[in-house]
């Protein structure tokens, strides 16, 4: 049997290692703290799975949902966008609905790209905005971040004969895996960059809402106020944890949406309608539960980060988001430079605690392993502690 070359970049995925190894251990019966995964593990509000269930009497929902049908969910984004951030955005021309905004990521590609195109995105960056582009036949240019920088890239570091030939950029903050932070200026810079070189810029936003350090992040278009080269994706995964239900959207520039809307027609409808009316609760009503969650993420970044100072590994606080981008302390580089995955396969079999390796974000993320805060701050610090047991023994 022959399959399509497109594929062949699809076929080595480090989660997917880890989840086998995980599947090893749970066997073995070693009790697991899972910290790999950024699934939210708070409840989804009563009211939101009230809206659900009785959507479910009403046999109208039960149909197809085309694009039409999304009318009061695309009002209810554009609403709350306006309220966040003080810009107007057109329902009908530049909201589209989307299957969670990994949809947006993995469609865009097929939208912008010709076979050849390169795609520029950030080193070490979310997986899926690489699948997508290899599923359209285009090239990755990495753009390296590291703390250097501040984990924002250097727009002049790119090559001009990379440049040339390159179509989109994708930017992501708060960013995941570094929890990083950008300022209004950075985008600014960014869309005058995109501008002044024909490139579509796409910023993927799901976590803002999930920030610690400010009261509100930074959106694309306020730098690009005339939606001139833009789109941003949503979810309602990470504020309202909603990640089971795939609801997010885009905002952008109307052509930009028309294009996605085009492949997504060729792909998909929409959601059942009952979760686009929860998703649209969710929005336009009392956001005290989006505070609580923030407010809990940042108490347990906080515990983890003292806990882990504490055990001799020096982490520093998350800006946003619920992760701790975590470098390989010192004392074990002696067998772990360099091969996060490997350390991350031997503490999950000597502890049970389950955390991302830095190489699977990209190269740049080599040496460093990410912790996904989706515990109970009791439970990190059981984790804490197991991890730190292990660190003790590969020093002895």
């Amino acid at each position: 049997m022959q399959f399509a070359d497109r594929i062949t970049p699809l076929q080595h995925n480090v989660f997917a290692d880890i989840d086998r190894a995980k599947a090893h251990v749970k066997k073995s019966g070693l009790p697991i703290i899972d910290l790999s995964l950024g699934s939210s593990d708070l409840p989804t509000s009563p009211d939101i799975l009230n809206t659900i269930a009785n959507s479910l009497q009403d046999p109208s929902t039960h149909g197809y949902l085309l694009f039409n049908g999304t009318q009061d969910f695309r009002q209810a984004a554009a609403q709350w966008y306006e309220k966040k951030f003080g810009i107007t955005i057109d329902p009908e021309t530049e909201v589209l609905p989307l299957i969670g905004s990994q949809e947006g990521t993995a469609h865009l590609p097929l939208a912008i790209l010709n076979p050849g195109d390169y795609a520029l995105l950030l080193d070490p960056g979310y997986p899926s905005h690489s699948g997508g582009v290899h599923l359209a036949g285009g090239h990755i240019h990495a753009m390296p971040i590291t703390v250097k920088t501040n984990f924002l890239p250097i727009f002049q570091d790119i090559p001009p004969d990379i440049l040339n030939r390159s179509r989109m950029m994708v930017l992501s903050y708060p960013h995941n895996p570094t929890s990083a932070i950008a300022p209004l200026s950075f985008f600014q810079d960014a869309v005058q960059f995109c501008q002044n070189h024909n490139l579509v810029l796409v910023h993927d936003f799901p976590y803002v809402d999930l920030v610690f350090t400010t009261d509100l992040v930074p959106s694309v278009f306020q730098a690009d106020v005339n939606k001139s080269c833009s789109i941003e994706l949503f979810t309602l995964s990470k504020s309202y944890n909603m990640g089971g239900f795939r609801i997010g959207f885009a905002i952008g520039n109307p052509l930009l949406i028309q294009a996605l809307r085009q492949i997504k027609a060729t792909v998909d409808f929409n959601q059942y309608r009952g979760i686009l009316n929860a998703a649209s609760l969710a929005l336009t009503g009392q956001q005290d539960d989006v505070l609580n969650t923030v407010g809990i993420f940042r108490k347990r970044a906080i515990a983890f980060v003292n806990g882990m100072n504490a055990i001799g590994w020096e982490v520093s606080m998350p800006e946003a988001a619920m992760y701790v981008w975590a470098k390989l302390p010192d004392r074990v580089n002696e067998y772990y430079s360099q091969q996060s995955m490997k350390f991350c396969i031997d503490l999950m079999e000597a502890t049970g605690v389950i955390a991302s390796p830095g190489i699977g974000f990209g190269a740049a993320g080599e040496g460093y392993i990410r912790f996904a805060l989706v515990c109970e701050v009791e439970v990190l610090k059981i984790a804490i502690d197991r991890i730190g047991q292990f660190l003790d023994k590969i020093i002895k």
